[in-house]
């Protein structure tokens, strides 16, 4: 089932591809989404990326969290499967 992951203050450049390459870095990424408002359906600044395992998971937050993608710094945390429901 993998460990689902908030990705946030994403630029509105970015895309899934880049999310796929960015967290591929630390394993297996099942599945990589970018937050878009549902009228205008522009990015939301955030994504949700569901890496393979805890393990892979806490690599890339490690790295990732607080890095600089851009001119943004990002934060990466896991999200709860019970604060997903």
């Amino acid at each position: 089932m993998g460990t689902k992951l908030h990705v946030g203050n994403l630029p509105s450049s970015a895309t899934e591809d880049d999310l796929l390459a960015k967290f591929g870095q630390f394993g297996t990424v099942e599945s990589a989404e970018i937050i878009k408002g549902k009228r205008t359906r522009d990015s939301r600044s955030s994504g949700l990326v569901r890496m393979a395992s805890d393990l892979e998971a806490r690599a890339a937050i490690n790295r990732l969290n607080f890095s600089q993608y851009g001119d943004l710094t990002i934060t990466v945390s896991v999200i709860k499967e019970e604060d997903a429901a």
